[in-house]
């Protein structure tokens, strides 16, 4: 599935950058981009906090890594908000989805995907940004996504966060350009990840088709590449973010999407 040879094999160039000394929260740790990007801050030296809800990943990761770890709901963005204190980086990743029409769409379940995608975000970045500002450094990465510039049918509370996501990021960047404070958005297409193995299983069987045939007729549809983005090109572009070389880069978001926002 999502066979890059078509277009050659996968990316192996990777960005040098030392955040030794530099304390980085990364929320949604426990598998796919949050792993990712886990893994690739260890090896720029970071000291590491990972965040996830679902213990045996996280500690997985934790243990891989040599990172610190907590358990944490951030549907209770009360509980989370701390976690931001005393952080030189935060990568907000954590995120969920739930697909159903406008007119059909539970409440509760909309209010959900804000308060994980949006409330905690907002929490953890009002948290971190003191110690930030005193420090006169920080960085603040939120994986954003597509659907944070593209809408998408029966995906209303997932493209209003990541919306709202981005929104609060380019506030953040203007706000604490002054403190030496960066916060951009990366904005994936169709990553590799459980969450996305777990649509294309669902719609293979609801819709009696191949795995292969989902991925290429429904998720990358309107992608020119076709293949799914890999979790570490996410991780690679997050940690370039937080290095010297995009000191002058806040405000922005990058599309890794395939072409799909390009029409």
């Amino acid at each position: 599935m999502g066979d890059s040879s078509a277009t050659g094999a996968r990316p192996s160039a990777e960005v040098t950058v030392d955040l030794a000394g530099k304390r980085a929260l990364v929320t949604g740790a426990g598998s796919g981009i949050g792993a990712a990007v886990a893994r690739k801050l260890a090896a720029t030296g970071a000291e590491l906090l990972l965040v996830d809800r679902v213990a045996e990943s996280v500690e997985q990761v934790a243990e891989e890594t040599g990172a610190h770890h907590t358990v944490a709901d951030l549907s209770e963005p009360d509980t989370v908000a701390e976690l931001g204190e005393n952080t030189d980086i935060v990568i907000n990743n954590a995120g969920l989805q739930y697909v159903a029409p406008v007119h059909q769409y539970p409440p509760e379940m909309f209010q959900l995907l804000l308060t994980v995608m949006v409330q905690a975000p907002f929490r953890i970045i009002r948290a971190a940004l003191p110690g930030m500002y005193r420090n006169g450094w920080g960085r603040i990465v939120n994986i954003s996504s597509v659907h944070g510039i593209r809408a998408a049918p029966l995906k209303s509370a997932y493209v209003t966060a990541k919306h709202g996501l981005e929104g609060l990021s380019k506030t953040v960047a203007l706000e604490a350009a002054g403190h030496g404070v960066t916060s951009n958005c990366v904005c994936p297409g169709y990553v590799r990840t459980p969450l996305v193995e777990r649509q294309v299983s669902e719609h293979a069987v609801r819709h009696r088709v191949p795995r292969a045939q989902v991925v290429e007729d429904v998720l990358l549809s309107r992608t020119p590449i076709k293949r799914l983005v890999e979790p570490e090109e996410v991780a690679e572009l997050t940690a370039w973010l937080c290095g010297p070389s995009a000191v002058s880069i806040t405000g922005s978001s990058f599309e890794l999407d395939g072409g799909w926002s390009a029409q």
